[in-house]
């Protein structure tokens, strides 16, 4: 088999088994609970937790994404720090767009949302579980396959592709733009330093403070920005501006500090 095609079906059975398993631990939750997974909170956190753990061990078990201390040894302290920061910058940026674009979470999706952070369980999948589990298939396992079927000047192409793919699995407009956006990101990171630590920070920091905001302002998960800053629309633009200016100077260092 040529290894082009090799690629190409092996991206497709990461794909394939995330999805998978999703489905199946979905499947058997609803006969558990007898069809009531989406209007509880427990049933919800138990999908989504066993589903990433289950996710992270078949992929390390079969070392479909390379487990290594390499980059952890070069003690990128700092550089971490810096993704912290470029994660904060991108939250009001993301809102305000999503906003413009008049895009709306889905009813159901924003409870569920809203069910998942609503307890430190929830916290453990959303914000822990979930990031790695996540990292580990979309770059860890796709994006460094990707890499290997567009090689050199072609990278761009598969962090593309592997965002678009992030995306799309998210399955409603909304999360699909952010995670596509925040994809780009993530592979950058990834593709910069063949390492998905930089990527789990990241995506950990942009679901904690999701987690953050639905613990300190129940029932704000729907609140426009312009709600927030009590109409004010100067007051939003100069949120952006400012989230911007952090965001920027992040990016700059990260490009300086990322290598491989």
């Amino acid at each position: 088999m040529k290894p082009n095609t090799r690629h190409l079906i092996n991206i497709m059975i990461y794909l394939g088994v995330f999805l998978l398993i999703q489905m199946i631990i979905s499947t058997i939750a609803a006969f558990i609970f007898h069809g009531d997974v989406n209007s509880k909170p427990l049933p919800v956190i138990i999908i989504s937790s066993v589903s990433s753990l289950l996710t992270i061990i078949l992929f390390a078990w079969r070392k479909w994404f390379p487990l290594t201390k390499t980059y952890l040894q070069t003690r990128p302290w700092t550089t971490l720090l810096w993704v912290v920061v470029l994660s904060l910058g991108t939250i009001i940026p993301s809102e305000w767009m999503q906003e413009q674009l008049g895009m709306e979470m889905p009813e159901e999706l924003e409870r569920l949302m809203t069910q998942l952070l609503s307890s430190p369980a929830g916290y453990v999948a959303v914000g822990i579980l979930v990031p790695l589990a996540e990292e580990i298939v979309f770059r860890g396992a796709i994006l460094r396959t990707l890499l290997r079927l567009l090689p050199g000047n072609w990278h761009w192409g598969a962090i593309l592709i592997s965002a678009l793919i992030f995306g799309a699995v998210h399955g409603n407009m909304v999360q699909f733009v952010h995670a596509t956006l925040l994809g780009l990101l993530l592979g950058w990171m990834y593709w910069r330093t063949d390492s998905i630590v930089p990527g789990v920070v990241l995506h950990w920091v942009n679901n904690s403070v999701a987690y953050v905001i639905c613990r300190l302002m129940p029932g704000m998960t729907d609140v426009e920005l312009i709600d927030l800053f009590k109409g004010n629309e100067r007051s939003v633009i100069l949120a952006v501006v400012f989230s911007l200016l952090i965001f920027l100077p992040a990016l700059y260092q990260l490009n300086l500090r990322l290598k491989k």
